[in-house]
């Protein structure tokens, strides 16, 4: 059989934001600012739970959690995209996007399935709060985290193994302002399928299942709130879910 000849890629011209170049500055000082204040302030959170001991509680653990995934979420695609805008050529080489692509995706994954860690933690606090301190303990916190953590990270990775199986040939524009799997997919000469395959299924099983066990742990909660008599007691068991339901509005 006679195979096709491919130039292979070996950088990725990065597209997005990039093409109104009257506008760079406006751009490169908004995302700077919006950078720097999610750090900070994402940075004082930890602090703030990590010195203060009323905070050493679950919850407080798991939001120190989500922060530092946030930080490293962030950090995969915005200093790359400040760098692009201070140049001429605006590139990013292969096995960087594909870094980009692994980080951005195990973060984004791991941030979802805490979501749902903290949900099914309110859902302890006040559907079982007799049981809370053993089904909640700190043993079983981390190593909640952690598998959250692994999920995250050996999903990105599945999805990294299959992009590297793939050709990629001319034209090398990425029409996006980071490297997301779509994206990459499109530039690919052979068969994407099995990916896209596997995108089909991370957006079944992990997308829509945490939002649907974050749905039924809030239906329990509210149900269980509502059979509260005292006015007094149904503004504490709320309370005790607004540290959630804040992280999740934002």
């Amino acid at each position: 059989m006679e195979h096709s000849n491919h130039t292979r890629v070996t950088k990725f011209i990065m597209q997005g934001l990039f093409d109104h170049p009257h506008h760079q500055g406006l751009f490169f000082g908004l995302f700077l600012c919006l950078y720097t204040a999610a750090i900070m302030s994402n940075s004082l959170i930890i602090v703030a739970i990590v010195i203060h001991p009323p905070l050493h509680t679950p919850m407080y653990f798991f939001i120190a959690n989500l922060v530092r995934v946030d930080i490293l979420c962030t950090s995969s695609v915005l200093p790359k995209m400040l760098e692009n805008m201070m140049q001429e050529k605006k590139t990013i080489s292969f096995g960087g996007c594909i870094t980009q692509h692994f980080v951005f995706t195990s973060s984004l994954v791991t941030e979802l399935l805490l979501l749902t860690v903290m949900s099914y933690d309110r859902y302890v606090a006040i559907c079982h709060p007799l049981h809370y301190v053993k089904l909640m303990s700190k043993e079983i916190c981390i190593c909640l985290a952690v598998s959250v953590s692994s999920v995250g990270t050996i999903n990105s990775f599945v999805n990294i193994l299959l992009v590297l199986h793939l050709d990629f040939c001319r034209p090398n524009l990425i029409q996006h302002f980071f490297c997301e799997f779509p994206t990459i997919l499109a530039l690919s000469c052979s068969s994407t399928y099995l990916s896209e395959i596997m995108i089909f299924m991370a957006d079944i099983f992990l997308a829509m299942g945490t939002c649907l066990l974050t749905t039924v742990s809030y239906s329990f909660i509210i149900i269980t709130i509502l059979k509260i008599q005292s006015p007094k007691g149904k503004q504490r068991a709320f309370s005790t879910c607004s540290s959630h339901l804040l992280v999740v509005t934002l």
